[in-house]
This record gives C-alpha cells, structure tokens and sequence, in this order.
C-alpha cells in the first residue's frame, strides 16, 4: 500500500504521517512529589515543634509561654505539606528568626553548634524564596 493511501484511509495529510515522535505532544506528566525540599523543611519544622514540647514538659529547658512556638510550628508544617500561602510564610519567618537567633548565640557565646544550625536554617530560608517553590503555594 502506498504512502497515500494509507494517509487518505487514516485522514492524516503526508506530512503527519512522516512527522517525527518528537512532534506529538507528550501527555501531561503527574510528578508525585513535586517539592521534596518542603516535605523535609515539614518535618524539620515538626522535629522543632517536638522538640519544644518535650523541653516545656521536662520543665528543664523552656518556660511554658514556649508552647504558642509549638503550636505555630505543628501548624506551619502541617499547611507547608498541604501547600498553603500562609504556611509557607510562617515558616519563612521562623527560620528567618531562627538564623538571627543562632547568629546572636554564636556571636555571643561562640558555640559550634548553633553555627551550623544557623547554617541550616538559613539554606531552608534560601530554598523557600525560590520562584519555583513560591509559584506551587495556593
């Protein structure tokens, strides 16, 4: 059977016929974790929420005014794994504000640790502005 044939049987001109797959559009494709990086900062978020209660209940570390934090921090995590607008800036805050407080301890006190957790802090911080993360939030 010729090339004409079978374009006129299949109601497709020559040229779609000899169209490379490149042309033919792809079919949406479904990404199933489209932000790996806020699921982490999440669960961060969460780890720090936790962590503030279990200080709070020992009664060692933090006072108990500490649990509004807690609660801000299970809520923002909670909306960042959902994609809200208002999550993702209560958490932008919280690791803004917690990058000059580990600045503060580090300049202060001169301990490591809250280096590098400032450091942490603030590669969450630099994750969170870009325009690809901001223009997933709903």
């Amino acid at each position: 059977m010729s090339e004409e044939t079978e374009s006129s049987q299949s109601g497709q001109t020559p040229e779609a016929v000899n169209a490379t797959p490149d042309a033919t559009p792809a079919p949406p494709r479904r990404e199933l974790l489209p932000l790996p990086g806020l699921v982490f900062i999440a669960l961060y978020m969460f780890l720090l929420a936790g962590v503030i209660v279990f200080g709070v209940v020992s009664g060692r570390h933090y006072p108990p005014f500490f649990l509004v934090f807690s609660a801000l921090f299970f809520a923002a995590s909670g909306g960042l794994l959902m994609l809200f607008r208002w999550a993702w800036a209560m958490t932008l805050a919280a690791v803004l504000l917690l990058v000059g407080y580990n600045t503060w301890i580090a300049v202060s006190f001169h301990q490591a640790p809250s280096i590098v957790q400032g450091l942490l802090n603030f590669v969450f911080f630099l994750y969170l502005v870009r325009p690809d993360v901001r223009e997933k939030l709903r």
